[in-house]
């Protein structure tokens, strides 16, 4: 099984909305294999909790217009480490240390990476596929 349609489309709204707000290493995960309750992981992460809370503000905007809205919010208040649930895609923004620490993408270094086009990558990082085994690591 591999991610919707519209999932893969939610999920580059997100990243853009994140990317255009200074958001560093972006990725999409295709947890859909993985997963029930979602088809699509985007982690994404920037300097300061300011900077979160930024880019958590603009996916929101964005996925809204998009006609997607979050059934839950989770980090809001502490801006280190917050979660956007959209259904099928499901927004992880967390602080660079943060990221460093819970290493999401090793944690679901099994699941496939989903390209997203250049304008939603975010600012200091692209995904690579080492070996061609599917794992994903960032530049």
């Amino acid at each position: 099984m591999a991610a919707s349609d519209r999932a893969v489309e939610l999920a580059v709204v997100a990243a853009r909305a994140a990317s255009d707000r200074k958001a560093e290493e972006i990725i999409a995960l295709d947890v859909s294999d993985r997963l029930v309750l979602t088809d699509v992981f985007i982690i994404a992460s920037a300097s300061n909790e300011r900077q979160v809370g930024a880019i958590v503000d603009a996916v929101e905007e964005a996925m809204l217009k998009a006609g997607a809205k979050p059934v839950r919010r989770e980090g809001v208040r502490q801006a280190r480490w917050v979660l956007l649930d959209f259904v099928e895609v499901v927004v992880h923004v967390q602080h660079a240390e943060d990221r460093v620490y819970y290493a999401l993408e090793r944690l679901w270094s099994d699941c496939p990476v989903i390209e997203l086009p250049a304008d939603a990558r975010g600012g200091d990082g692209q995904v690579e596929d080492q070996g061609g085994d599917g794992r994903a690591t960032v530049a």
